[in-house]
């Protein structure tokens, strides 16, 4: 597919990972994906202690990146977990609609680098979610293919009440026509006619009651899907959801790491 070279708003366009054991978590990706990394320096406490910015890629364009855990989401508990970005138009503007519609300013905006402005919102339903202006990095330059980012899903514990936010807050249009594996109503995020971006459903109960809080997800689009997952249990990785076939979709599946950040896989159905 060509690259990608420019987002519109309420796209999810990068995803990071900050894993506890940074190196190993590149390898596992690597093996799965057939990723290369692009090894950026950061000092993000200015105290000269420098860490990287590992940005993974496929031929020449970026996909993800992962780098190590800060010590502030370890000490607080959090799960190693890949974070979803979405393109805004106006951080500014999207940070400050985000608090009036009811969100949870975590931090931001501001400036990462010269690649562009973020901020990090607690939706109305308790998940999590980074914005992203773009200034020189426009998030990941390949989607759809083995190996890439094809899809980022919202498990909620209150779906009208997350919809109703990003609908407000992106100008998304909602569309409840896809059928949801549980039988409920699946939501799709439009940017337009025909472009559905992301898909918002109810978190199943079993995973309500364990306390596990609403977030988003990732999916990796793979050409056989049973050789990934397969592969991904070899290397360590826990199958959550084994391989099963959604209708118009096409075969999924969902994987834990061995560091214990869970992803979704997806090889298509035929168009």
């Amino acid at each position: 597919m060509p690259k990608i070279e420019s987002y519109k708003q309420g796209t999810p366009s990068w995803i990071d990972y900050g894993a506890p054991d940074q190196e190993s978590a590149k390898v596992f990706y690597s093996a799965l994906f057939g990723w290369s990394y692009e090894e950026n320096p950061m000092d993000m406490a200015g105290d000269g202690n420098i860490q990287f910015y590992s940005m993974g890629k496929k031929g020449d364009s970026y996909t993800g990146a992962i780098y190590t855990q800060n010590s502030e989401e370890a000490d607080m508990g959090i799960p190693p977990h890949w974070k979803v970005y979405l393109t805004v138009d106006d951080i500014e503007a999207s940070t400050a609609k985000a608090s009036e519609l009811g969100g949870n300013l975590l931090a931001g905006p501001f400036d990462v680098f010269e690649a562009g402005r973020m901020s990090v919102i607690m939706d109305t339903s308790g998940a999590v979610i980074h914005l992203w202006q773009a200034v020189n990095h426009i998030g990941a330059g390949v989607k759809d293919e083995h190996g890439a980012m094809v899809w980022a899903e919202l498990l909620t514990t209150d779906q009208d009440a997350a919809t109703e936010f990003y609908s407000k807050l992106l100008g998304v249009d909602l569309d409840d026509s896809m059928p949801s594996p549980d039988g409920g109503k699946y939501i799709v995020f439009m940017t337009g006619k025909d472009e559905g971006v992301a898909g918002c459903m109810t978190m199943p109960q079993h995973l309500q009651d364990m306390n596990i809080p609403s977030h988003w997800d990732v999916y990796f689009q793979v050409d056989d899907l049973d050789a990934i997952v397969e592969l991904a249990a070899s290397k360590g990785g826990d199958v959550k959801v084994a391989p099963m076939h959604i209708p118009s979709v096409g075969r999924i599946a969902y994987v834990m790491d061995p560091q214990g950040a869970g992803f979704g896989l997806i090889t298509p159905d035929p168009m």
